[in-house]
């Protein structure tokens, strides 16, 4: 549990670095990969994902 937190922590880092810098590699992209991998097979993962769903229901139910 400890190594995959510090993982998740050590990728979000290098992704945001990443984003901030402006210009997204594959290498980067490929960091940012390994990240969606890593925080999927944590306890965080159903979190985000009914997070995201909520999102996504709410956007798709908004009429312009």
């Amino acid at each position: 549990m400890a190594v995959s937190i510090s993982v998740v922590l050590l990728l979000l880092i290098l992704a945001v670095v990443f984003l901030r810098n402006g210009a997204l590699k594959i290498t980067h992209a490929l960091v940012c990969v390994l990240l969606g991998f890593c925080l999927a097979g944590t306890s965080m993962a159903p979190t985000i994902h009914s997070g995201l769903s909520a999102t996504a229901n709410l956007v798709s139910g908004l009429r312009p």
